[in-house]
Order: C-alpha cells, then sequence, then structure tokens
C-alpha cells in the first residue's frame, strides 16, 4: 500500500469523502509532506559533513545558538520544534558552522523524542570531531502537550546532553550555560 493510499484511507476512515473537491490532491499532498518530514532517514551525519572538518588549533569554546528545527513526535506523529544550542571546544578541528544545523536536520526530520535527538547530536559531533567536550541543549514545544490532551500552550521542554569536558569540569558546563543567557545582539 502506498502512502497516498494510507492517507486516502484516513480520510475515509474519519468520514470524508476524499473525491471532494478540496481532499482531492490531500492525499498526495500528505504524503509529499511526511516524507519531507522524515528525510532524516534517507541522511547520514558522514554525507551531510561531506568533509568540512578542518585542522585548526583553536582550542575555545565554539556555540551556536538558535538552530530552529521541527520534528515529529513518535508517540502521535504530531510536530514538536524549537531550537537547538551546540557548543564544542575543539581539539585540533573545526567544523564548517552550517554544518552543525545539517546535522541537527538528519536527527529533526525522523519520528523521534526530545531526548534521544539531544544524544543523538551530541555524540554524532563528538565521533565527528573527538572534541574537548559537546553540549546540546534542545528548548522545544510540542504539539501533543498544546493541541490535545492536557491542552497546555505555554509548556516548553528542555534537555541536555553534556559530554567531556562540560561533563567533567563544572566551571566550563556553567560558562556554556551562562552564554546561552545572554540577549541576541546580531
Amino acid at each position: 500500500m502506498s502512502l497516498e493510499q494510507s492517507y486516502e484511507d484516513i480520510l475515509v476512515s474519519l468520514g470524508e469523502d476524499p473525491n471532494r473537491e478540496g481532499l482531492l490532491k490531500t492525499p498526495h499532498r500528505a504524503a509529499e509532506a511526511m516524507r519531507y518530514m522524515t528525510k532524516g532517514y534517507s541522511q547520514s551525519v558522514e554525507e551531510v559533513l561531506n568533509g568540512a572538518i578542518f585542522h585548526e588549533s583553536y582550542e575555545d569554546m565554539v556555540i551556536i545558538r538558535d538552530i530552529e528545527f521541527f520534528s515529529l513526535c513518535e508517540h502521535h506523529m504530531l510536530p514538536f520544534f524549537g531550537k537547538v544550542h551546540i557548543a564544542y571546544i575543539p581539539s585540533g578541528k573545526i567544523i564548517g558552522i552550517s554544518k552543525l544545523a545539517r546535522v541537527v536536520e538528519v536527527f529533526a526530520r525522523r519520528l523521534q523524542v526530545q531526548e534521544r535527538m539531544t544524544v543523538q547530536i551530541g555524540m554524532a559531533l563528538q565521533e565527528a570531531l573527538d572534541p574537548q567536550g559537546v553540549a546540546v541543549v534542545i528548548e522545544a514545544r510540542h504539539m501533543c502537550m498544546m493541541a490535545r490532551g492536557v491542552e497546555k500552550q505555554c509548556s516548553n521542554v528542555t534537555t541536555s546532553e553534556m559530554l567531556g569536558v562540560f561533563l567533567n569540569d563544572r566551571k566550563t558546563r556553567q560558562e556554556f550555560l551562562s552564554l546561552l543567557q545572554l540577549p541576541r545582539s546580531v
């Protein structure tokens, strides 16, 4: 059974007429949207990094904040979305900064839970760069909480993964968390 047919069956199960003018192309559009939202299954971290790791002697913290993401909750297949903040301390290698956003996309574009996604991003960067440490913080809003069930509109979920010096050195971890609180000036 095709994905398009599955969406047509859903429409019928809801009591809709898939032949109604407004719904004629809905199964196709919904299938395309689902394929896009889950394209991370066909991507790998190695593929998106594409050699954009460079030898550099820089050894201070690198932070990229506010990487927007959209994902689908694996429990309800409803969206959750927000921002990812990543820091790493190089150990002889740096990464092209746009590649950090691409790594986020690899994991966000799958059926997901926020906790797992946080760990996957951190572990992928730790493996690719072998830095002194990696920190990942994700702040997200979940439609499964907002639009159904408890219907809490202002709830945010924050998860973190701390590896290397961010886990073992309280001062380094605190520096990263403090820098996340700075006002956005750009």
